[in-house]
């Protein structure tokens, strides 16, 4: 799996620069395979914001909606068809971009863990 990241940046209408980073994944066949055949693709990777309290009848329903719309998440089905992620400055997407590098390497061992049942594997030491 070779993950691709690419920083670009655009101003807003009111002359502010909005920071994107495009990340995307190129996975082999054997990857594919294990997600696939997993369902892994639905797997949260990486989410800005928890909600703690998601209420109840239609208020909750509001907010959980309000909440998702704005909220930032990347899942593995999001990694390999490619994502934007627009923030407001430079540290909150370099703060992005090492969280979706620590979540995509951890991924990387899930799916070699994946591949590898019924199988045997050899480790040089």
């Amino acid at each position: 799996m070779y993950l691709l990241l690419r920083r670009d940046q655009r101003s807003s209408l009111m002359g502010k620069i909005i920071f994107q980073l495009d990340v995307r994944a190129e996975i082999s066949d054997e990857e594919y395979q294990s997600i696939t055949r997993y369902r892994l693709g639905d797997t949260i990777l990486y989410t800005k914001g928890e909600i703690i309290d998601p209420g109840s009848g239609l208020l909750g329903l509001a907010s959980r909606l309000t909440f998702k719309a704005m909220n930032i998440s990347v899942s593995v089905d999001d990694l390999i068809r490619g994502k934007r992620i627009e923030c407001k400055d430079i540290v909150e997407m370099l703060a992005v971009e090492a969280q979706i590098k620590e979540a995509a390497a951890t991924f990387k061992q899930v799916l070699n863990a994946a591949m590898y049942f019924g199988g045997e594997e050899a480790i040089a030491i």
